[in-house]
Parts: C-alpha cells; structure tokens; sequence
C-alpha cells in the first residue's frame, strides 16, 4: 500500500508533517513565509521540497505544482489576527484571508482529505461560515473539532480548532485515546542542573514578577518548585504547579521555573529543548537554526505533532495502528457532515 502524499501550507517548521509522518504519510512539500521555519521544515523532511514564499493571490505556483498529486492537504493559516495575540494592533483581514489559499490549492490539487488547524477564536471570524461553505461547494464534507493537545499525551494544555474534510461519504468522529496517561508539565523538565539560574531575588527584578512567585509560595510553600508566567498576562495568578499540563506556549519566551536551593529561590527560563518536548516532538525532531527567540516563536506556532497523527490516522482507516506514543481515534458513523 503506498502511503498518501502530503502538502503542507503554512508548514512552520513542520509539527503538522511531523504528526503525519507518524501515521505513515510521505511529506512532499511544505510552504512557508518565514525562511527560519522553512530551512527547519526541509531540514526534518530532506526529501521533500521545503518553498520559502508568500502564499498569495489565487493562482498556485509552478514550483509547488510540481509535486504532482496530493492524497492530504494540512494547513495552519496566519492566526494572529483571530486572537488577542496582535496586542493593540488593528485587525489585520488580508492576514486572515490566507485561508482562502487552502480553496486555491484544493482546487489545484484535489486531494481525498483537508486539515485545517487554528485557534479556537476563528470560529467568531465574519468569513468563517463563507470559508466553510467554500469547502463544501468543493465536495467535501466537514467535521470541525476542538480539541485539547493534553488529550494525546502532550503534556500541555492547547486547545486548537481543527477543520476535518474528507471527500469520502463516510461519517467519523475523533475521540482521546483510551488509556493514555496525562503527561504534566513535569515531564518536560530537563534534570536539575543542566541549565544555568539565577537567584530570584536579586536586584533589578520586576515586582510584578516577585508577586507572581510569592502567589506560588503562598499555595505551596518555599520548599515546592513551581512554574511562573515571566512573560505576557496570566488570568489564574502567573503560576501553576508542575503536576498539571503546561499552558500553553506561545511565540514569547513565557515561562520559568521556580525551585528551592540553600541560596534561596532560584529561576531560570524553560529551555528549547523542554519546550520541545511540551509541544510533543521526539528526540529526532531538528531545531537547529536561528536565534533562540526564533525557535521559541515557531514551536509557540506550531501543532502537536500527537494531535495531527491521530487524525491523519482516522482518516486513513489507521486508527488502531501501534504508534511511537500512546494515541488512536475511533471511527463512528453517527456523525453527519454539518455537525458542529
């Protein structure tokens, strides 16, 4: 059986095709604006072509055309703008209309399947119903879904809205793993000592971040580590223990670990490596190049390649397939193609 060929828009550095490439996909191409996450994306996939370019206009370009066919579209469309994330910024509407890409390639390639990942907020877009509707004149069927990284074993809390389209009359539904153990935040840590700290106490530091890890002392004492938001808002106090899945990452440098030592409280910021891991990438996974707030931006963007391998196995009938980490999906036929 030859494994289905994928395209991958808006590829980053690659967690979408790394997720596929899990459930037995080829990765044939993947496209990107940003040249970091490009080379990153050819760098982990070296036999597929890696196109640095902006996606625009309605016309797909020769260099991707000639990949020949495509089984499975992904694509994580621009999201900043359906978020809070753009700060004061205006609404940027030429950034949310890069979905309309995801039309002109599935129109060029016709492929048996379509992701589309985002964040949950572009629900409440005004051309998200527009958007959806495009699909289905295509002869898909739709089947979105949030859902929450942390339910396949990704040891963070990150829910994503995932449009599912298949061109097959056939209903299905996605559901967590059975027996798959929640993995918490600290699982990602690397071993005490490996990286450099700093005393929390020392001068110069922000008072809003010593009141930040005073509220974790107050709930767990001086003698328990703990993490804290450094950097960016936090509704739940700027903290949270280590026996819960991380927050979510985002494109900042976010967060730092608290811990005890006989010179007082000691932090230091979570390392690539361990944000890695956050995000569900193996060992094998390469995250070389650019600057380090480089690397943190494209993890923050990216998907939890967990997540996508189990829906590119539900699509492909493989949802009981023995995997690398613990993730199935069950194949329902209760489920009609407009269920939201």
């Amino acid at each position: 059986m030859q494994p289905i060929r994928v395209l991958d828009l808006f590829c980053g550095g690659g967690g979408s095709s790394y997720g596929a490439r899990s459930a037995g996909a080829q990765i044939v191409a993947g496209v990107d604006a940003c040249t970091i996450a490009a080379e990153t994306f050819g760098a982990n996939f070296p036999g597929a072509l890696a196109v640095n370019a902006t996606l625009a206009g309605d016309r797909v370009s020769a260099e991707i055309r000639a990949v020949g066919p495509v089984d499975l579209l992904l694509a994580s469309p621009e999201c900043t703008n359906h978020t809070c994330a753009r700060g004061s910024r205006p609404v940027c509407e030429e950034s949310r209309m890069t979905a309309w890409q995801v039309l002109h390639h599935a129109r060029e390639f016709k492929p048996r399947w379509i992701v589309v990942e985002n964040v949950v907020q572009m629900r409440s877009w005004d051309r998200f119903r527009q958007f959806e509707a495009e699909i289905l004149g295509l002869g898909y069927q739709i089947w979105p879904r949030v859902i929450d990284a942390s339910d396949y074993g990704v040891p963070q809390a990150r829910r994503r809205l995932f449009l599912i389209c298949s061109r097959e009359d056939k209903a299905f539904d996605i559901h967590p793993p059975e027996g798959v153990q929640k993995r918490v935040a600290r699982d990602v840590l690397d071993p005490v000592g490996r990286w450099p700290v700093t005393l929390l106490y020392r001068p110069g530091r922000a008072q809003a971040t010593l009141e930040r890890a005073e509220r974790g002392f107050e709930a767990l004492g001086r003698l328990e580590p703990f993490l804290m938001v450094y950097y960016g808002s936090d509704a739940t106090g700027g903290w949270q223990p280590l026996d819960r899945p991380l927050r979510t990452l985002t494109t900042l440098d976010r967060f730092a670990l608290v811990e005890p030592s006989r010179r007082g409280p000691t932090m230091r910021m979570l390392q690539v490596p361990e944000l890695k891991r956050a995000m569900g990438f193996g060992d094998d996974y390469k995250l070389d190049l650019g600057t380090r707030r480089e690397r943190v931006k494209m993890l923050g963007n990216g998907v939890c390649p967990p997540v996508m391998e189990q829906i590119v196995n539900a699509l492909t009938g493989r949802a009981q397939a023995r995997s690398r980490t613990p993730r199935s999906l069950t194949l329902v036929s209760t489920v009609t193609a407009s269920a939201k």
